[in-house]
This record gives structure tokens, C-alpha cells and sequence, in this order.
């Protein structure tokens, strides 16, 4: 368990990842996105850190959460879903953070239709995991902590 001082990582789930579990099971599995986030709580808990985490299918709640985020978390994991290509709103929220910003996918958008091989989060993101089902959240909770090991801000 982390505690109570532990630095805050916001997570960010956005469009259509409220029917994880359901939607496109062939693509994006059957496990729903309060699995995922339950894995990423856990995970973060296991380095030391406080995860906070918000779903939604609108961009300005995502653009609002960076903001109340700056000065306040130490890092942000996004999933973006389909705003990942156009939300140029969020793209510039998430460029005001100061702290390490992780682009995640589940599935590889590069190995899907075109117009998902774009993304306009990845210019401001620090990194991207993609293509490892629910373990890429997982897996940005363990690069975001030693991030912030590095930084000199983690456990």
C-alpha cells in the first residue's frame, strides 16, 4: 500500500474504454477497464505510489483533469482511445505537464487502419507502450516509477 505522501500518477482513459470487456474482445480482450485500472492501483501501490484515475468520453474532462494535475501529480498514463489521433486539445494540456507523460494502447495502432497510425499525444508524451493487451497499463506504472526513481521523486 502506498502512502499517504506517496506522489500521485493520474491515469486517463478516454472514449469507449467504459465498454472494455465487451467491446471488440477479439482486439482488446475480455477483461473491462476496472480490471485494468484495479492492475495499474495495485501495481503503483507495489512502488510506492497513489494512483488516480478518470475514464471518459469527453475531451475537455480529459483537459480539465491535466490541468487540476499540474503542480499536484508527479505523472500522467493516458490511453486516449480514438482522441489519440485529433484531440489536439488534450495533446496541448498534456504538453503543459511537467512530469513524465506515458502514451498507452492496448492493442498496436500502428499494425491497424490507417488513420490510427497517427497520433497526436505521442509528440508530448515522454513514451509509448502499445500493443501488450492490459498489461501495457501495467507496464506504464513500472516505467513512470522508475521515471520517477530517476528524478529522484518515487519511493
Amino acid at each position: 500500500m502506498a502512502p499517504v505522501s506517496a506522489p500521485c500518477v493520474l491515469l486517463l482513459n478516454g472514449p469507449n474504454l467504459n465498454l472494455l470487456g465487451s467491446r471488440e474482445p477479439a482486439i482488446y480482450g475480455t477483461a473491462t477497464l476496472d480490471d485494468h485500472v484495479s492492475a495499474a492501483t495495485k501495481a503503483a501501490g507495489a512502488r510506492g505510489l497513489m494512483l488516480e484515475h478518470l475514464q471518459s468520453n469527453y475531451e475537455g474532462d480529459l483537459v480539465e483533469a491535466v490541468q487540476r494535475a499540474r503542480g499536484r501529480c508527479a505523472a500522467i498514463v493516458v490511453n486516449a482511445g480514438a482522441f489519440t489521433h485529433y484531440a489536439w486539445a488534450l495533446a496541448d494540456a498534456l504538453a503543459t505537464f511537467e512530469g513524465p507523460v506515458i502514451e498507452i494502447h492496448i492493442s498496436n495502432p500502428n499494425a491497424r487502419e490507417p488513420w490510427r497510425h497517427t497520433s497526436v499525444v505521442s509528440p508530448v508524451a515522454t513514451g509509448t507502450i502499445m500493443g501488450f493487451g492490459g498489461l501495457s497499463y501495467t507496464l506504464a506504472i513500472g516505467a513512470v516509477a522508475d521515471l520517477l526513481e530517476r528524478e529522484g521523486q518515487g519511493s
